[in-house]
């Protein structure tokens, strides 16, 4: 669902998917080619929300702001796993964010960078590019490899790929849907003599 806050209205590339389930609310930009997976929530209401391109944003998740003080900004090619919370931080690109795992106000997360799943990264931290962080809260534990630099990207393609294909099941499952309604008002019998049900 895509609502308006105040006189904000999200602006999603016309090459995203949104699940039916997602709320994307306010002054939200969504990148082409990603994605907002079922139940997640994305609010720009007191601040705004930047998501780049071929990005995802898996179930469960939650993004949001600082009331005047930060805005929430992720990068290109970036992996946010289930029930996530962002708030008011910035995420550079080619990012995985490990499932559960929060990232606090202020925090900046740089390029090539796996966050593990459950970690806490506090408040204003500075995370270096090409590094793996665990923990909570979070630290650097070691440099990534070339491989693991690879996976996200293999990672970020991967959900690219499932977003056509749910993209392609919605719309068909939206369009059964009108016909089935069409249909049974055309064989209504009510409204076929005339009369209507009280």
């Amino acid at each position: 669902m895509i609502l308006p806050f105040r006189d904000r209205l999200p602006v999603v590339d016309p090459t995203a998917w949104i699940a039916d389930s997602a709320q994307v609310i306010g002054d939200v930009v969504i990148g082409t080619e990603s994605s907002v997976w079922f139940s997640s929530v994305i609010r720009g209401d007191v601040n705004r929300i930047r998501i780049g391109s071929r990005t995802n944003i898996q179930d469960l998740c939650v993004l949001h702001v600082t009331r005047g003080r930060h805005p929430l900004t992720v990068g290109d090619e970036v992996t946010v796993g289930h029930r996530v919370i962002l708030h008011g931080c910035s995420l550079g690109n080619r990012i995985l964010v490990g499932m559960g795992a929060i990232i606090m106000d202020g925090a900046v997360i740089g390029d090539d960078v796996i966050i593990g799943a459950g970690s806490l990264v506090t408040e204003k931290t500075v995370v270096d590019p090409g590094t793996l962080v665990l923990g909570s809260p979070a630290r650097v534990r070691r440099q990534l490899t070339a491989e693991e630099k690879q996976w996200l990207l293999r990672s970020a393609a991967n959900y690219v790929a499932d977003r056509l294909d749910y993209q392609s099941f919605t719309s068909k499952a939206i369009r059964n849907r009108e016909l089935r309604d069409a249909h049974t008002q055309e064989n209504d019998p009510h409204k076929q003599r005339g009369t209507s049900l009280p």
